[in-house]
């Protein structure tokens, strides 16, 4: 097929933190794009609340899925690889799906890539390609991150990825979320018996945005920092995202080859 005809669609939930932005989606994509070469390449977020605000901010224009969609068809694209940097099949990643198929009838082949996190080797994978840059953790500290969380029943993923980090050999990392998880203080309680000399807050989200600079590091004292200091303990916040880490790059590459291979 000509190479013209073919195109990688990159989906992510979007930020409007410039500077993380730069470190993680946009990295994320051109290693997709050097990866893919005979692809044309197109990016379309699904928040539009953040679409809207860079927009208004910025004056740049972040295309949603169906805007990618109608532009890909209108430039005669025939066969459509999409990979999301979503980590789960949860409500976004359903709703990108939803809004490629009522719009893409027009395209000769579709081929979903998985999200990060599409089941227990992958999440192995992730918490070692994470694990890849805190080889100097000592046994007195604890590394906790923060997941985003959901009401969808894909928020299981998190549970079991928590798992994962002590399956690995490391006791003193865990992974909470934001949303739809359990009492921190009930955590912090479990964090104290283990009486550590510091305790590192990092994000398990792609990018270190929002959430990473209120809800993780902010200095409202609802933030898990302010609690957690509130609780004397020595904190420190590492405001990296995934997508910083080459290892969880290289998982979204290995993603977008498997739904090729899977077509072929």
């Amino acid at each position: 097929m000509d190479t013209e005809k073919k195109a990688l669609l990159v989906v992510s939930f979007g930020t409007s933190f410039g500077r993380t932005r730069a470190k993680t989606i946009d990295r994320i994509e051109a290693e997709l794009a050097a990866a893919f070469p005979d692809y044309k390449m197109y990016r379309a977020w699904t928040s539009r609340i953040i679409i809207a605000k860079i927009f208004r901010r910025d004056g740049i224009k972040i295309p949603t899925v169906k805007e990618a969609v109608e532009q890909m068809l209108a430039d005669g694209i025939r066969e459509v690889l999409i990979q999301p940097t979503h980590l789960i099949n949860g409500i976004e990643n359903e709703r990108m799906k939803e809004d490629v198929l009522a719009c893409g009838s027009g395209f000769e082949s579709v081929s979903f890539a998985e999200p990060l996190l599409a089941d227990t080797k992958d999440q192995e994978q992730a918490a070692a390609a994470v694990m890849e840059a805190f080889t100097e953790l000592k046994k007195d500290e604890v590394l906790v991150f923060m997941g985003h969380g959901t009401a969808h029943h894909a928020n299981s993923v998190y549970v079991s990825l928590d798992s994962k980090f002590k399956e690995l050999g490391y006791a003193n990392v865990f992974l909470r979320t934001v949303e739809a998880g359990s009492s921190l203080d009930t955590f912090m309680k479990r964090v104290g018996e283990l009486h550590p000399r510091r305790v590192l807050l990092a994000p398990f989200m792609v990018v270190a945005g929002d959430h990473a600079v209120h809800d993780m590091s902010g200095e409202d004292k609802d933030s898990w920092r302010s609690r957690f200091e509130a609780k004397g303990f020595q904190v420190e916040c590492v405001m990296k995202g995934l997508g910083e880490y080459p290892g969880i790059r290289k998982l979204y590459i290995a993603h977008a080859k498997e739904a090729l291979a899977k077509r072929a």
